[in-house]
């Protein structure tokens, strides 16, 4: 497989349809699928609502945002030349969920549907631009990374002040539930507001990836090949933001998909930053998607969230590429 690159995307490609009908199949109530897939979605029968207005939107859903966050994290990790890179150490992650966690402390988050993702979204782009401005013009790698760090920081001591100071328990469980990540009631309404922007930030990091190219060889050398200036570090930033801004908008926090997706396709596709691009996105769809399988069909007084499933997932992926690298360094 790993003698052509293209054969990865095409088993991702391949697996994925099966996951989604395994997605449609899988909740604690069985249905027809053949059947509730002819009856359309403007039916009210059982099943068909069921499909239509609930297990449908979710499985798409889980694909868009596992596309988005892997995708986010492999241009992360391109841009800053750092394989332990992801969204979250800009402040994406953190910036959308403050503007979001502001909305549920103070209740307004019920007033509209549209209001808490949006405000999110918001989030994202102005933790981007807290970074962007900290780093100051023609910012290296490290500077980048340095203005993150201390804008996630900030983001996140006031996201624990948020926490300390919640105006009654009802408000501090809506907040830890929602930083936990989930999929849970989310329908058309989130998955077309979300859309839009996931596409968007696509789009900006697939017009990039010649840069992240060149970039691999080095800042010097991307430069010597025309892909000097801020134009381009400034276009993966602010697709990141659109696309990440976005998933952690309708569903939460949900970590490892960018950081651990990247690291399993780069061998795949012989470390080309372009084709890992693609390689992610669709890796992270199919991961979310078998994750809130898993979610759907386990049994418990409650739904488990999804964040934590794949931080299970991510812990132990870690825990061997650490012993792996110490058995190359004792041989």
């Amino acid at each position: 497989m790993a003698s052509n690159p293209k054969a990865p995307l095409l088993l991702l490609i391949l697996l994925l349809p099966s996951a989604l009908v395994l997605a449609l199949l899988s909740g604690p109530v069985d249905i027809d699928l053949l059947q509730a897939l002819q009856l359309g979605w403007r039916s009210e029968e059982g099943d068909a609502v069921i499909l239509w207005q609930l297990r449908l939107p979710r499985a798409l859903l889980a694909l868009a945002v596992g596309a988005a966050l892997g995708m986010g994290g492999a241009a992360m990790q391109g841009m800053l030349r750092n394989p332990l890179a992801e969204p979250a150490l800009l402040g994406v992650s953190s910036g959308a969920a403050l503007a979001a966690i502001i909305l549920l402390y103070y209740g307004l988050a019920w007033q509209s549907g549209w209001l808490l993702p949006l405000l999110a979204i918001g989030g994202a782009f102005a933790s981007v631009a807290g970074v962007w401005l900290l780093a100051g013009r023609g910012a290296s790698a490290g500077r980048l990374v340095l203005a993150g760090v201390a804008i996630n920081a900030f983001l996140s001591a006031s996201i624990a002040l948020a926490l300390n100071y919640a105006p009654s328990m009802f408000a501090m469980q809506e907040i830890v539930f929602w930083l936990l990540g989930s999929l849970a009631n989310r329908g058309w309404d989130q998955l077309l507001l979300a859309l839009p922007f996931m596409l968007f930030g696509g789009l900006l990091l697939f017009a990039a990836r010649n840069y992240l190219r060149a970039l691999s060889l080095g800042e010097a050398s991307a430069a010597s090949l025309g892909f000097g200036g801020r134009r381009y570090p400034l276009a993966i930033l602010l697709g990141i933001a659109a696309a990440v801004g976005a998933a952690v908008a309708v569903a939460g926090t949900i970590g490892f998909i960018g950081l651990v997706v990247p690291h399993l396709m780069r061998p795949l596709v012989r470390q080309d930053p372009g084709r890992l691009l693609w390689a992610s996105a669709l890796a992270g769809a199919l991961l979310l998607l078998l994750a809130d399988i898993f979610v759907l069909n386990f049994i418990g007084t409650q739904e488990l969230r999804i964040g934590a499933v794949t931080a299970f997932i991510g812990a132990p992926f870690f825990f061997w590429l650490i012993a792996g690298t110490r058995r190359e360094r004792f041989l």
